[in-house]
């Protein structure tokens, strides 16, 4: 089976219009997607995107177009090479060695190869990751750079040793599923009345954690939180995120602030690049929250490549690894975080949300807990309940725990009507 054609296009979704995704660094965002089909030559299709919040789309549709013809006449069997191609080509690694824009089309290509692939197998993109053995899912990383860290035979090792569980951890997601966790009501632009009421219907809808955004003004910060406390009372996790607004002197200073509400974890507090910056801000708040707990570290869903999650890893600079389905270069270079992040034993809390971001990345987080990492310990999965209607296959939570998708794919393919509504500039959902 062979890639006979690649048609992108640029979608976006006005959420700016009532502050949806709104923080301390995004003000007004666009949920956008630069949207991808590989063509293959029986007329199988394979679907995939990069997130954006708006202006620069356009930017990585031009990419995605530019690495096109790296992939036509190519077949999607191999998916380990299928990847390296696209981040191993000198020519465009000139422009950012596996970062930036490149990237990020390399990820929308990557994932929409695993939608073919898996929909020719007639199995969902989890289900096809965890029937592969511990060699294949080694063969599948590019494991330069990676080695001082961990080797494909530790890999293999690690993966190996909880091989014989799968069964069970399959049939456990089938009947209790992963948990999740809501952003729904820490958006910044919200009012004070909103995100009370969506505080509550959080809790009441079986979510055990909630997410708010900080990072703006901290006084409204320390209200907001102690408004979401009071509300959903103390047994009900509550983590915070700075969007990167902060040196490491302020993340430090603001958090001390907001200790006595007993943040779960602050994340991105500071440079996505900054790794000891990110070891500074958790040494100082190993001890800030109440009763002398730990105020978490958790990163990622900026996280340039696998390098920067293994320095973070290394040198012990966070407490939790927000992976993100369209950052890096896709399921491929996913598979090696987890890998890296079961190996220095921190747990994997994907960053989703966005526009189709829970869709995808609930497939890497149900195969870490059937291959890899064999563990629910503090783990769960962003979501945010809005634009799941735009997709064929939408993400499923039910009592705060994501259950698994049965149909084949990635659950990336956005409905066709979707996509030609709010295509940029032209659609109609643009036109008014």
């Amino acid at each position: 089976m062979r890639i006979v054609a690649v048609e992108s296009s640029d979608i976006r979704f006005p959420t700016s219009r009532e502050l949806d995704g709104s923080d301390a660094m995004n003000p007004d965002p666009d949920y956008s997607a630069a949207y991808v089909v590989l063509h293959a030559e029986d007329g199988t299709e394979g679907h995939g995107f990069t997130f954006t919040i708006g202006r620069g789309n356009e930017v990585c549709r031009a990419a995605l177009d530019a690495l096109a013809p790296l992939v036509i006449g190519k077949s999607v069997a191999d998916l380990g090479e299928f990847g390296r191609r696209l981040t191993h080509d000198s020519q465009f690694r000139w422009l950012g060695p596996e970062k930036g824009v490149m990237h990020l089309a390399a990820a929308a290509i990557v994932n929409a190869a695993w939608d073919l692939h898996a929909t020719t197998r007639g199995v969902p993109v989890w289900e096809l990751l965890a029937s592969l053995s511990p060699g294949e899912i080694v063969d599948l990383v590019d494991w330069r750079y990676l080695t001082d860290a961990l080797t494909p035979a530790e890999a293999v090792e690690l993966l190996t040793a909880v091989a014989p569980g799968r069964a069970a951890r399959i049939e456990h997601l089938r009947e209790s599923g992963y948990p999740a966790y809501t952003t729904s009501p820490g958006w910044l632009g919200y009012p004070d009345e909103k995100v009370e009421r969506l505080c509550r219907e959080a809790v009441a809808d079986g979510f055990r954690m909630i997410k708010l955004k900080v990072g703006a003004d901290r006084a409204d910060d320390v209200r907001r939180f102690a408004l979401a406390r009071q509300t959903v009372g103390p047994d009900i996790r509550i983590a915070v995120d700075a969007n990167q607004r902060w040196d490491v002197p302020d993340a430090i200073d603001w958090m001390t602030h907001l200790a006595p509400f007993d943040p779960w974890w602050i994340e991105e507090p500071t440079s996505p690049d900054d790794v000891l910056g990110h070891g500074a801000i958790r040494q100082a708040l190993s001890s800030a929250a109440p009763g002398g707990r730990a105020i978490r570290v958790a990163t990622g869903e900026h996280v340039a490549n696998r390098v920067v999650f293994k320095q973070l890893l290394q040198a012990g600079a966070v407490d939790v690894v927000q992976l993100d389905a369209c950052r890096v270069a896709g399921v491929n270079e996913n598979v090696a975080i987890l890998l890296l992040a079961a190996k220095f034993g921190v747990p994997v809390c994907p960053h989703a949300g966005g526009v189709g971001l829970c869709e995808l990345v609930q497939h890497l987080s149900f195969f870490d807990y059937i291959a890899v990492s064999g563990s629910l310990e503090d783990r769960t999965i962003e979501y945010v309940d809005h634009l799941h209607d735009h997709f064929t296959d939408p993400a499923v939570v039910t009592n705060g725990a994501y259950r698994l998708p049965t149909a084949p794919g990635f659950s990336a393919r956005m409905l066709p009507e979707s996509r030609s509504h709010y295509a940029f500039p032209h659609g109609a959902a643009w036109r008014t």
